[in-house]
Protein backbone atom coordinates (compact mmCIF):
# COMPACT_ATOMS: atom_id res chain seq x y z
CA UNK A 1 0.00 0.00 0.00
CA UNK A 2 0.85 3.45 -0.81
CA UNK A 3 -0.13 6.83 0.66
CA UNK A 4 -3.81 7.60 0.62
CA UNK A 5 -5.39 9.60 -2.34
CA UNK A 6 -6.69 12.57 -0.30
CA UNK A 7 -8.20 15.56 -2.74
CA UNK A 8 -8.15 19.33 -1.95
CA UNK A 9 -10.79 19.06 0.13
CA UNK A 10 -9.75 16.11 2.87
CA UNK A 11 -11.95 13.87 1.12
CA UNK A 12 -10.27 9.96 0.71
CA UNK A 13 -11.14 8.58 -2.36
CA UNK A 14 -11.60 5.11 -1.79
CA UNK A 15 -14.35 4.33 -4.52
CA UNK A 16 -13.62 3.71 -8.42
CA UNK A 17 -15.95 3.29 -10.94
CA UNK A 18 -14.21 2.12 -13.88
CA UNK A 19 -16.21 1.74 -17.67
CA UNK A 20 -15.00 -1.27 -19.48
CA UNK A 21 -16.77 -0.57 -22.62
CA UNK A 22 -18.71 2.30 -24.24
CA UNK A 23 -20.97 -0.33 -26.37
CA UNK A 24 -24.17 -1.79 -25.14
CA UNK A 25 -27.21 -4.19 -26.47
CA UNK A 26 -29.99 -1.75 -25.02
CA UNK A 27 -30.46 2.19 -26.71
CA UNK A 28 -31.79 3.71 -23.50
CA UNK A 29 -33.51 6.69 -24.64
CA UNK A 30 -31.74 9.05 -21.60
CA UNK A 31 -28.43 7.62 -22.24
CA UNK A 32 -27.88 7.10 -25.56
CA UNK A 33 -28.98 8.34 -29.42
CA UNK A 34 -30.35 5.29 -31.31
CA UNK A 35 -27.49 5.35 -33.93
CA UNK A 36 -24.69 5.55 -31.89
CA UNK A 37 -21.36 5.86 -32.91
CA UNK A 38 -19.14 3.83 -30.38
CA UNK A 39 -15.48 4.61 -30.05
CA UNK A 40 -12.27 2.32 -32.07
CA UNK A 41 -11.92 -0.85 -30.27
CA UNK A 42 -7.92 0.57 -30.49
CA UNK A 43 -8.77 3.44 -28.16
CA UNK A 44 -10.35 1.65 -25.27
CA UNK A 45 -7.87 -0.05 -22.67
CA UNK A 46 -7.01 -3.53 -22.95
CA UNK A 47 -8.54 -5.58 -20.34
CA UNK A 48 -4.80 -5.90 -19.03
CA UNK A 49 -4.71 -2.34 -19.24
CA UNK A 50 -7.67 -1.79 -17.01
CA UNK A 51 -6.12 -5.17 -14.87
CA UNK A 52 -2.91 -2.88 -14.11
CA UNK A 53 -4.85 0.26 -13.45
CA UNK A 54 -7.10 -1.05 -11.06
CA UNK A 55 -4.45 -2.62 -9.43
CA UNK A 56 -2.84 0.47 -8.94
CA UNK A 57 -5.48 2.28 -7.99
CA UNK A 58 -6.58 -0.26 -4.90
CA UNK A 59 -2.16 0.07 -3.55
CA UNK A 60 -3.41 3.52 -3.39
CA UNK A 61 -5.96 3.30 -1.32
CA UNK A 62 -9.48 2.09 -3.36
CA UNK A 63 -11.88 0.09 -1.21
CA UNK A 64 -14.93 -0.38 -3.54
CA UNK A 65 -14.18 -0.90 -7.63
CA UNK A 66 -17.37 -0.96 -9.67
CA UNK A 67 -17.33 -2.17 -13.01
CA UNK A 68 -19.85 -0.40 -15.09
CA UNK A 69 -20.18 0.78 -19.10
CA UNK A 70 -22.16 0.70 -21.11
CA UNK A 71 -22.78 -2.85 -20.88
CA UNK A 72 -19.89 -4.58 -19.34
CA UNK A 73 -21.08 -7.93 -19.79
CA UNK A 74 -21.03 -7.62 -23.63
CA UNK A 75 -17.17 -6.62 -23.17
CA UNK A 76 -15.71 -9.78 -25.02
CA UNK A 77 -13.57 -12.09 -22.27
CA UNK A 78 -14.50 -10.06 -19.41
CA UNK A 79 -14.78 -12.77 -17.23
CA UNK A 80 -11.04 -12.51 -16.96
CA UNK A 81 -10.91 -9.29 -15.30
CA UNK A 82 -13.34 -10.06 -12.51
CA UNK A 83 -11.29 -13.23 -11.91
CA UNK A 84 -8.13 -11.15 -12.19
CA UNK A 85 -9.78 -8.58 -9.74
CA UNK A 86 -10.96 -10.65 -7.18
CA UNK A 87 -7.53 -11.54 -5.90
CA UNK A 88 -7.50 -7.74 -4.32
CA UNK A 89 -10.28 -9.19 -2.38
CA UNK A 90 -9.47 -9.58 1.01
CA UNK A 91 -6.08 -7.55 0.36
CA UNK A 92 -6.91 -4.21 -0.09
CA UNK A 93 -9.88 -4.51 -1.87
CA UNK A 94 -13.21 -4.48 0.12
CA UNK A 95 -15.52 -4.92 -2.58
CA UNK A 96 -15.78 -6.04 -6.56
CA UNK A 97 -19.46 -5.24 -7.80
CA UNK A 98 -20.76 -4.21 -11.35
CA UNK A 99 -23.96 -2.39 -12.56
CA UNK A 100 -25.58 -4.33 -15.47
CA UNK A 101 -29.09 -3.60 -17.42
CA UNK A 102 -29.25 -7.22 -16.62
CA UNK A 103 -29.51 -8.68 -20.24
CA UNK A 104 -26.86 -10.99 -19.89
CA UNK A 105 -26.72 -11.56 -16.17
CA UNK A 106 -28.43 -15.00 -16.52
CA UNK A 107 -25.57 -15.98 -18.22
CA UNK A 108 -23.11 -14.65 -16.23
CA UNK A 109 -24.40 -14.58 -12.53
CA UNK A 110 -22.75 -17.90 -11.73
CA UNK A 111 -18.64 -17.01 -12.65
CA UNK A 112 -19.21 -13.31 -11.13
CA UNK A 113 -20.71 -14.90 -7.99
CA UNK A 114 -17.46 -17.23 -8.43
CA UNK A 115 -14.99 -14.46 -8.93
CA UNK A 116 -16.28 -12.52 -5.52
CA UNK A 117 -18.89 -10.56 -6.66
CA UNK A 118 -21.66 -10.46 -3.78
CA UNK A 119 -23.88 -7.43 -4.85
CA UNK A 120 -25.01 -6.13 -8.41
CA UNK A 121 -26.89 -2.63 -9.29
CA UNK A 122 -29.59 -3.42 -12.12
CA UNK A 123 -30.72 -0.48 -14.48
CA UNK A 124 -34.78 -1.20 -14.60
CA UNK A 125 -37.29 1.69 -14.83
CA UNK A 126 -40.59 -0.21 -15.75
CA UNK A 127 -42.22 -3.27 -15.32
CA UNK A 128 -44.27 -2.90 -18.22
CA UNK A 129 -43.40 -4.74 -21.04
CA UNK A 130 -44.17 -2.69 -24.35
CA UNK A 131 -42.82 0.72 -22.45
CA UNK A 132 -39.25 -1.64 -21.33
CA UNK A 133 -39.20 -1.51 -24.97
CA UNK A 134 -39.97 1.44 -25.60
CA UNK A 135 -37.15 3.26 -23.59
CA UNK A 136 -34.47 0.64 -23.98
CA UNK A 137 -35.61 0.85 -27.68
CA UNK A 138 -33.77 -2.78 -28.16
CA UNK A 139 -33.83 -4.99 -24.54
CA UNK A 140 -36.90 -7.80 -23.76
CA UNK A 141 -38.11 -7.35 -20.10
CA UNK A 142 -38.04 -11.28 -19.85
CA UNK A 143 -34.65 -11.63 -19.96
CA UNK A 144 -33.61 -8.48 -17.41
CA UNK A 145 -36.05 -10.20 -15.22
CA UNK A 146 -34.58 -14.27 -15.51
CA UNK A 147 -31.29 -12.60 -14.62
CA UNK A 148 -32.43 -10.76 -11.74
CA UNK A 149 -34.22 -14.59 -10.65
CA UNK A 150 -30.07 -16.13 -11.81
CA UNK A 151 -28.21 -13.32 -9.57
CA UNK A 152 -30.84 -13.92 -6.68
CA UNK A 153 -30.22 -17.86 -7.05
CA UNK A 154 -26.71 -17.49 -6.58
CA UNK A 155 -26.90 -15.55 -3.57
CA UNK A 156 -26.51 -12.01 -4.91
CA UNK A 157 -27.88 -8.89 -3.25
CA UNK A 158 -29.68 -7.31 -6.08
CA UNK A 159 -30.66 -3.70 -6.24
CA UNK A 160 -32.75 -1.90 -8.78
CA UNK A 161 -31.87 1.44 -10.13
CA UNK A 162 -35.05 3.68 -11.95
CA UNK A 163 -34.40 6.47 -13.32
CA UNK A 164 -37.01 8.89 -12.22
CA UNK A 165 -39.07 9.80 -15.67
CA UNK A 166 -41.77 12.35 -16.12
CA UNK A 167 -44.94 10.91 -17.93
CA UNK A 168 -43.28 7.91 -18.20
CA UNK A 169 -42.85 5.74 -14.97
CA UNK A 170 -43.93 8.30 -12.71
CA UNK A 171 -47.11 6.31 -12.84
CA UNK A 172 -45.62 2.94 -12.10
CA UNK A 173 -43.93 4.35 -8.11
CA UNK A 174 -45.78 2.15 -6.35
CA UNK A 175 -45.81 -0.82 -8.55
CA UNK A 176 -42.22 -0.58 -8.80
CA UNK A 177 -42.02 -0.22 -4.87
CA UNK A 178 -44.28 -3.21 -4.38
CA UNK A 179 -42.67 -5.35 -6.78
CA UNK A 180 -39.11 -5.02 -4.95
CA UNK A 181 -40.47 -5.77 -1.69
CA UNK A 182 -42.07 -9.04 -2.83
CA UNK A 183 -38.79 -9.39 -4.41
CA UNK A 184 -36.52 -8.45 -1.66
CA UNK A 185 -34.54 -6.50 -3.52
CA UNK A 186 -33.31 -3.48 -2.76
CA UNK A 187 -34.61 -0.02 -4.79
CA UNK A 188 -32.98 3.19 -5.37
CA UNK A 189 -34.75 6.02 -7.51
CA UNK A 190 -32.14 7.93 -9.90
CA UNK A 191 -32.51 11.98 -11.05
CA UNK A 192 -31.89 12.01 -14.86
CA UNK A 193 -28.65 13.42 -15.35
CA UNK A 194 -28.20 16.08 -18.33
CA UNK A 195 -25.19 13.84 -20.38
CA UNK A 196 -24.93 13.56 -23.70
CA UNK A 197 -26.66 14.75 -26.77
CA UNK A 198 -29.80 12.51 -27.19
CA UNK A 199 -31.08 13.73 -30.50
CA UNK A 200 -35.09 13.97 -30.38
CA UNK A 201 -34.89 13.37 -26.76
CA UNK A 202 -35.50 16.61 -23.94
CA UNK A 203 -34.19 16.35 -20.67
CA UNK A 204 -36.51 18.87 -19.37
CA UNK A 205 -39.38 16.17 -20.63
CA UNK A 206 -38.00 13.84 -18.69
CA UNK A 207 -36.95 15.58 -15.56
CA UNK A 208 -39.16 14.28 -12.47
CA UNK A 209 -37.86 16.12 -9.07
CA UNK A 210 -36.99 13.26 -6.31
CA UNK A 211 -38.41 15.74 -3.78
CA UNK A 212 -42.31 15.37 -6.02
CA UNK A 213 -41.52 11.58 -6.25
CA UNK A 214 -40.84 11.41 -2.46
CA UNK A 215 -44.01 13.65 -1.67
CA UNK A 216 -45.96 11.27 -3.59
CA UNK A 217 -44.79 8.63 -1.65
CA UNK A 218 -45.64 10.04 1.57
CA UNK A 219 -49.20 9.79 0.58
CA UNK A 220 -49.12 6.39 1.51
CA UNK A 221 -45.80 5.38 3.29
CA UNK A 222 -43.57 6.87 6.24
CA UNK A 223 -40.41 7.17 4.90
CA UNK A 224 -37.68 7.30 8.09
CA UNK A 225 -33.93 8.41 7.17
CA UNK A 226 -31.08 5.48 7.43
CA UNK A 227 -27.52 5.82 8.36
CA UNK A 228 -26.93 2.91 6.08
CA UNK A 229 -24.23 3.93 3.13
CA UNK A 230 -22.86 2.15 0.65
CA UNK A 231 -20.04 4.36 -0.01
CA UNK A 232 -21.78 6.03 -3.35
CA UNK A 233 -24.15 8.90 -3.64
CA UNK A 234 -27.72 7.47 -2.52
CA UNK A 235 -29.11 8.29 0.46
CA UNK A 236 -31.83 5.84 1.84
CA UNK A 237 -35.00 5.65 4.12
CA UNK A 238 -36.71 2.76 5.27
CA UNK A 239 -40.35 2.19 4.20
CA UNK A 240 -42.31 2.26 8.03
CA UNK A 241 -45.03 0.10 6.43
CA UNK A 242 -43.26 -2.51 4.52
CA UNK A 243 -39.48 -2.75 6.08
CA UNK A 244 -37.76 -2.09 3.18
CA UNK A 245 -34.67 -0.03 1.97
CA UNK A 246 -35.44 2.87 -0.67
CA UNK A 247 -32.60 5.18 -1.85
CA UNK A 248 -32.61 8.16 -3.72
CA UNK A 249 -30.10 9.80 -5.46
CA UNK A 250 -30.48 13.59 -6.38
CA UNK A 251 -27.34 15.43 -8.70
CA UNK A 252 -29.48 18.17 -9.00
CA UNK A 253 -31.99 18.81 -6.36
CA UNK A 254 -29.69 17.87 -3.74
CA UNK A 255 -26.44 17.30 -4.19
CA UNK A 256 -24.10 14.96 -2.41
CA UNK A 257 -20.69 16.55 -3.73
CA UNK A 258 -19.46 17.61 0.41
CA UNK A 259 -18.87 13.53 0.92
CA UNK A 260 -17.39 12.30 -2.54
CA UNK A 261 -15.05 9.90 -1.76
CA UNK A 262 -14.81 8.41 -5.69
CA UNK A 263 -13.68 9.33 -9.43
CA UNK A 264 -14.44 7.78 -12.75
CA UNK A 265 -12.04 6.12 -15.00
CA UNK A 266 -13.77 5.96 -19.06
CA UNK A 267 -13.45 3.06 -21.22
CA UNK A 268 -10.55 4.90 -22.77
CA UNK A 269 -8.70 5.58 -19.61
CA UNK A 270 -9.60 9.05 -18.98
CA UNK A 271 -9.77 9.66 -14.74
CA UNK A 272 -12.96 12.31 -14.24
CA UNK A 273 -12.64 13.44 -10.83
CA UNK A 274 -16.44 14.28 -10.89
CA UNK A 275 -19.16 13.32 -13.10
CA UNK A 276 -20.79 16.69 -13.78
CA UNK A 277 -16.91 18.05 -14.97
CA UNK A 278 -14.95 18.02 -18.09
CA UNK A 279 -11.68 18.47 -16.35
CA UNK A 280 -10.24 14.95 -17.10
CA UNK A 281 -6.73 13.36 -16.92
CA UNK A 282 -5.15 11.16 -19.16
CA UNK A 283 -4.45 7.62 -17.78
CA UNK A 284 -4.09 5.93 -20.90
CA UNK A 285 -1.00 7.69 -21.69
CA UNK A 286 1.52 6.54 -19.13
CA UNK A 287 -0.21 3.20 -19.45
CA UNK A 288 1.39 2.95 -22.58
CA UNK A 289 4.31 5.11 -22.11
CA UNK A 290 5.99 2.29 -19.71
CA UNK A 291 5.69 -1.17 -18.19
CA UNK A 292 6.70 0.59 -14.62
CA UNK A 293 3.70 2.47 -12.66
CA UNK A 294 5.78 5.33 -11.13
CA UNK A 295 4.20 7.85 -14.18
CA UNK A 296 0.90 5.93 -13.78
CA UNK A 297 0.84 6.45 -10.06
CA UNK A 298 1.77 10.21 -10.91
CA UNK A 299 -0.57 11.26 -12.76
CA UNK A 300 -3.63 9.83 -10.74
CA UNK A 301 -1.88 11.72 -7.45
CA UNK A 302 -2.04 14.83 -9.95
CA UNK A 303 -5.73 14.25 -10.78
CA UNK A 304 -6.93 13.84 -7.29
CA UNK A 305 -5.35 17.13 -6.44
CA UNK A 306 -7.44 19.06 -9.18
CA UNK A 307 -10.64 17.09 -7.97
CA UNK A 308 -13.48 19.64 -7.44
CA UNK A 309 -15.66 20.53 -4.38
CA UNK A 310 -18.65 19.66 -6.04
CA UNK A 311 -20.90 19.77 -9.63
CA UNK A 312 -23.06 22.52 -11.64
CA UNK A 313 -25.66 20.11 -12.79
CA UNK A 314 -28.73 22.50 -12.91
CA UNK A 315 -32.60 22.50 -14.20
CA UNK A 316 -33.57 25.54 -13.22
CA UNK A 317 -34.86 28.55 -15.31
CA UNK A 318 -36.25 25.90 -18.28
CA UNK A 319 -33.06 25.17 -19.27
CA UNK A 320 -29.87 22.50 -18.90
CA UNK A 321 -26.94 23.97 -17.13
CA UNK A 322 -24.00 22.42 -16.64
CA UNK A 323 -25.03 19.74 -19.24
CA UNK A 324 -21.53 17.79 -19.93
CA UNK A 325 -21.03 16.42 -23.51
CA UNK A 326 -19.83 13.51 -23.43
CA UNK A 327 -22.46 10.23 -23.03
CA UNK A 328 -23.30 8.02 -20.12
CA UNK A 329 -21.95 5.32 -21.80
CA UNK A 330 -18.62 6.79 -21.90
CA UNK A 331 -18.30 7.88 -18.76
CA UNK A 332 -19.87 4.64 -17.24
CA UNK A 333 -22.72 4.33 -15.54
Amino acid sequence: MTAPLIDPYARTIDYLRVSVTDRCDFRCTYCMAEHMTFLPKRDLLTLEELDRMCSAFVRMGVRKLRITGGEPLVRKGIMTFFEGMSRHLGNGLDELTLTTNGSQLERFAEPLWNAGVRRVNVSLDTLDATKFKEITRWGSLDKVLRGIAAAKSVGMRVKINAVALKNFNDVELFDLLDWAAREDLDLTFIEVMPMGDMGDVHRLDQYWPLKDLRATLAERFTLSELSYRTGGPARYFEVGETGQRLGFITPLTHNFCESCNRVRVTCTGELYMCLGQEDRADLRAPLRASEADAGLEAAIREAISRKPKGHDFDYSRQEIAGQVSRHMSHTGG
